[in-house]
């Protein structure tokens, strides 16, 4: 079964004196990514989201960050674990396709902030998370 991987996009900031804003492009939500669910969480400093992928649903993550975080992901079940560090003030913007682990790690000592948008409802009868680590604690 091919995957095509994950696709990050650093985010432009054009905020003013009243603060950031971080435009995504409107492809990232074309007619092939019908936002379903929307979920808003926090990070905690030395705490993770994820490790865990999705069988039938895609996901876009927005990262909105003041300090260091990290991404760690694979491309299936027994491929390479991939990571890649950010550092200071923005937003990030990631694309998550089915079957790829992905979590996210506050490395640093703000709070980290994330939307989650998916194409499918979350269902809590059958939630389309499945755990597997790419961050290990």
């Amino acid at each position: 079964m091919g995957h095509s991987g994950l696709t990050i996009l650093e985010l432009k900031d054009s905020g003013d004196v009243r603060g950031n804003s971080f435009p995504v492009p409107a492809d990232w939500f074309s007619n092939t990514f019908p936002v379903r669910d929307v979920h808003i969480t926090t990070v905690l400093p030395g705490h993770i989201r994820g490790n865990h992928y999705h069988v039938a649903r895609h996901e876009v993550l927005i990262v909105i960050f003041t300090d260091q975080w990290s991404l760690h992901w694979d491309n299936g079940v027994e491929t390479t674990i991939s990571r890649r560090q950010f550092d200071g003030n923005g937003a990030v913007v990631i694309r998550v396709p089915p079957h790829s682990s992905h979590a996210i790690r506050n490395d640093g000592s703000a709070l980290l902030h994330l939307v989650g948008l998916t194409d499918g409802a979350y269902d809590p009868a059958a939630p389309d998370a499945f755990p597997r680590e790419v961050a290990p604690p």
